[in-house]
């Protein structure tokens, strides 16, 4: 869960870099939304690391009703 929560941190810092970056260059295609408006940042990040986070969670979840015998036997 660590790994895949230090990806998605990782993710999200780089793509708010980059969109703060972007939005000059996409103002024109942005209807009803300033440029820089906190609010769609913070709401689109949190939902992007919710995302990850689950989909992180759920085999981790599953992986630990697995008998580790079995595991070893399969492997």
């Amino acid at each position: 869960m660590r790994q895949g929560f230090v990806l998605a941190a990782a993710g999200v810092v780089v793509g708010i870099a980059l969109a703060f970056l972007l939005t000059r260059f996409l103002a024109s295609l942005l209807f009803g939304v300033q440029p820089f408006d906190p609010v769609t940042f913070v709401c689109v990040a949190l939902l992007l690391t919710l995302i990850a986070l689950a989909a992180c969670y759920l085999p981790a979840r599953r992986a630990t009703h697995v008998d580790p015998l079995v595991a070893l036997h399969y492997e």
